[in-house]
């Protein structure tokens, strides 16, 4: 989906209002230097942000995983002690991702598609473009998929951690 159509959907006021806010919020991080791409960045970057590690083997070969792009890491100035990382998680057809959990506070906002998602044994609830989720830091994320089996599905997620821009998937 592109932006313009993003902007003319029914829920395109929440998503220019999620446009604005992450803009305004951002927007300080640009002037900011450049830091070189650490080692942990180049692995989490060459490997599925989500692992499917407590599906049954025969599941997980059978269907896709996701796949991330880190956005921004950066030390939030005003929190010392914190940084703020966005990640960009595509979810082909069908992807599956099983139980894990984050280091810190996550905001994930459905760029596309429709993903079902299940948070510390609760129900799965389905969240189409332009809803969001959070996440309390450590909780329990049990799966997120994409049940669709032709259209992907795009992701935003925006975490808060401890400094150091570190790893943000955790085993169960």
């Amino acid at each position: 989906m592109n932006a313009a159509h993003l902007f003319t959907s029914t829920n395109g006021r929440h998503a220019r209002t999620f446009a604005t806010v992450t803009a305004l919020a951002l927007a300080p991080l640009a002037v900011l230097p450049t830091r070189p791409a650490m080692p942990w960045l180049d692995a989490l970057c060459s490997t599925p942000l989500l692992s499917d590690a407590s599906a049954s083997p025969d599941a997980a070969a059978q269907r896709p995983t996701s796949s991330s792009r880190v956005l921004s890491c950066e030390p939030l100035a005003n929190v010392p002690g914190k940084s703020i990382t966005t990640a960009l998680v595509d979810f082909p057809p069908r992807a599956y991702t099983g139980a894990h959990r984050h280091p810190g506070a996550v905001t994930a906002y459905v760029i596309s598609g429709t993903l079902r998602s299940r948070l510390d044994s609760g129900p799965a609830i389905d969240y189409r473009s332009g809803q969001t989720w959070f996440e309390p830091p450590g909780t329990l994320h049990d799966s997120v998929e994409n049940t669709d089996p032709a259209k992907p599905a795009k992701l935003l997620a925006v975490f808060v951690t401890d400094s150091n821009c570190g790893p943000l998937v955790l085993p169960p």
